[in-house]
């Protein structure tokens, strides 16, 4: 790796392996630095049933392969180094410190460091994932029509996602460890409205049990009593976190979660560096939109390298 770079790209998820696809083609000096395998998380979906130009669907992984795979026909430059801080405050560089002690400087930077689905930590989960057990059912709603699912979470965007899974599946429980929802009023009218759609108050999910696929949840209520709910499926929606560790937060003005604003051109507050992808703070979270992003991002980095060489 050199010691300075026109363009790094933190992340190697859709959003930075479009941003280094972009950045390859439009043959700036550039680095895609990911910490382990490129994907993110990506591949940790089964399957992708709604990018387009896939029309027959494919695993994640194939996904990600082809996704890197065209960006390196253009040569895009990939190391991996895990990047512990991200200083932008050396005059027009930033500078990326590296765990080990070496350090990179580059004159823009794109932040795709990605968030992480929260996750419930119980017995059968991560077992299940991919064979029942989703976080996001805008993605993998088709999946079960006709099914009983369940939603775990009482936030806006669980009971949004509850409600969008009754166009598809027969019966939407969501469980909930309280007594009422956190979603706004409004949403949670649609819901209460809706037939399809049934509540379990005042419970929390303590295993995932199936065969091949997952087919049923044990629940504890607050009580102290035991239930079990037979399901197809499980939409644990409680939440995601911005992989966000060694940003400079407060600079790039993230929000009160930790993710960080952009404008339509994937600036961030601070000049030079872009954002995209879901560490982004943003309603939709989806590979196509990410990918969009990173695109975007590259265009305003070129942008503001030109200008810089004007000043």
């Amino acid at each position: 790796m050199k010691d300075h770079y026109e363009l790094v790209i933190l992340g190697g998820g859709p959003a930075g392996l479009s941003a280094g696809l972009y950045a390859a083609r439009a043959r700036l000096d550039h680095v895609l630095i990911e910490k382990g395998a490129p994907g993110g998380q990506v591949l940790l979906t089964d399957w992708v049933d709604n990018y387009p130009g896939f029309p027959e669907g494919l695993t994640g992984f194939d996904l990600v392969e082809k996704m890197t795979q065209h960006a390196k026909r253009f040569d895009l430059n990939i190391e991996l180094a895990c990047v512990t801080k991200v200083d932008p405050n050396n005059g027009r560089q930033k500078i990326l410190h590296l765990e080990g002690g070496g350090q990179v400087s580059c004159d823009t930077l794109i932040i795709c460091n990605g968030a992480s689905a929260n996750t419930l930590n119980i017995p059968g989960e991560m077992e299940m994932r991919g064979k029942g057990v989703s976080y996001c059912g805008t993605c993998d709603a088709p999946f079960y029509r006709n099914m009983h699912v369940a939603v775990i979470g009482g936030g806006n965007t669980a009971i949004q996602e509850a409600e969008y899974l009754t166009k598809f599946a027969s019966k939407v429980t969501v469980i909930h460890r309280r007594e009422e929802l956190r979603a706004t009023k409004i949403i949670q009218e649609i819901a209460f409205a809706n037939e399809k759609i049934e509540f379990i108050w005042n419970s929390r999910v303590t295993s995932i049990e199936g065969e091949k696929e997952v087919e049923r949840l044990n629940l504890l209520n607050n009580d102290g009593t035991t239930s079990t709910l037979d399901v197809q499926g499980v939409f644990i929606l409680i939440g995601v976190t911005p992989n966000n560790d060694g940003l400079p937060l407060e600079q790039l003005e993230a929000d009160k979660w930790g993710f960080i604003p952009i404008d339509g051109e994937s600036q961030t507050a601070i000049p030079g560096i872009m954002a995209a992808g879901d560490i982004c703070s943003k309603d939709v979270r989806q590979i196509v939109n990410a990918a969009g992003e990173g695109a975007v991002a590259v265009l305003a980095a070129e942008r503001f390298l030109q200008d810089s060489k004007k000043s």
